[in-house]
């Protein structure tokens, strides 16, 4: 059987799904690089909500996804951009998804870290964006997770200069309990961020970021650089400090970065891996072996389907994450929080379908097929 999947012109075309999927089984931790997933989160579908409510989560079904990583032996990277922090999930949320998740990952021996930001604020005084990190901060070394300190869009609005950035962030690693992950997210990701580290130049933040760094090397486990630049990543892990690691963010260029040169290379910390989870520790697994041709032969075919769910406007891109969650059967619906499922457009979804059932990343093909016939169903498209 074939499905119609539209075309972004208006018209449609015939698709033959798939019919086996990759076969994946779980395993332990890959041991050449840390490989962390930021996960996505699982909203309630019968919440009477709108998109101006608290978010509504399926708390069962969100930490099953959890489970479903670590299983495959990945660290989950929580309550980050992901999990729609500041696109959805306010920090009350967030603050419980810490909570549970850590929890959970106590319980069943997995890796997780979590995000510290400013989102119970929405502007404020340096002194106030302080204390709301602190808070943050407070929460996620209580439930046992190690902390990331993410990009605060009040600190990028209220901050003078990068002499603010230097005080805050050195305070707040003087203050952490053990060592943290520093996030540099790009504007692509959250326009509000432009020009953090105290300059729209990229160079000049380059510069403010690795002094916080090198001020304070035993406070910081690692970096993690979501600004879609393969060559300035690799410039910056260069120049990092003895024993702080690099942690790709870059959701277009991730299996060069992951694979490195003889200078060095990045760990992971990415959104893509929501959705490759299993074959991603697979590809990695490889390379563990030193099999880098392997590792890439694994991995390289993925970037199409990254790339298209991060096309712009990127801070859209859980929309696919979700959907193809929905389609793998890791949850029963597509509804999110803040009603983001309408973000992108029906063609761009079933490219995203398209590429990941090419992809056999749907471990019940069939189920992903009546599902996206389903969806076209409800939008008009005849089959």
């Amino acid at each position: 059987m074939t499905l119609r999947l539209p075309l972004p012109d208006g018209s449609t075309r015939a698709y033959a799904p798939r019919g086996e999927p990759l076969a994946l089984s779980p395993a332990g931790p890959p041991t050449s690089r840390t490989v962390f997933s930021a996960a996505h989160v699982v909203a309630d579908p019968y919440a009477d909500t709108t998109p101006d409510s608290p978010a509504a989560v399926d708390w069962d079904a969100t930490l099953a996804f959890r489970r479903h990583l670590w299983s495959h032996g990945l660290g989950v990277a929580e309550a980050m951009d992901t999990a729609q922090r500041g696109m959805g999930l306010d920090w009350a949320g967030a603050a419980e998804l810490i909570r549970r998740s850590a929890a959970e990952a106590g319980a069943v021996g997995g890796r997780i870290a979590c995000g510290v930001g400013t989102d119970q604020i929405t502007g404020g005084t340096l002194p106030e964006i302080r204390a709301a990190y602190e808070e943050q901060l407070a929460v996620v070394e209580e439930s046992g997770a190690q902390a990331i300190l993410m990009a605060s869009r009040a600190l990028a609005a209220a901050a003078t200069g990068p002499e603010d950035y230097l005080d805050l962030y050195g305070h707040l690693l003087r203050q952490a309990s053990e060592p943290v992950i520093l996030h540099w997210l790009g504007p692509m990701f959250d326009p509000a961020l432009d020009g953090y580290w105290g300059s729209r130049d990229l160079d000049a933040a380059t510069e403010t970021f690795l002094d916080v760094i090198t001020a304070h090397p035993d406070r910081v486990d690692g970096i993690k650089v979501s600004l879609l630049d393969a060559r300035r990543e690799v410039e910056l892990r260069r120049r990092l400090p003895e024993g702080v690691r690099c942690y790709t963010g870059d959701d277009f260029h991730y299996p060069e970065l992951i694979a490195g040169d003889e200078q060095g290379f990045s760990h992971a910390l990415l959104g893509i891996f929501d959705p490759l989870g299993p074959l991603a520790a697979e590809a990695v697994r490889i390379l563990d072996t030193g099999d880098v041709a392997g590792f890439r032969k694994t991995l390289d075919p993925t970037v199409a389907l990254s790339r298209h769910l991060f096309r712009a406007p990127t801070r859209f891109y859980k929309t696919g994450v979700v959907f193809l969650a929905w389609l793998a059967g890791h949850q029963d619906h597509f509804t999110m929080v803040g009603g983001l499922q309408s973000a992108r457009s029906l063609p761009h979804l079933a490219r995203a379908y398209e590429l990941a059932d090419g992809l056999g990343l749907f471990p019940d093909p069939s189920r992903a097929e009546s599902r996206m016939r389903s969806l076209l169903t409800v939008y008009g498209v005849p089959q």
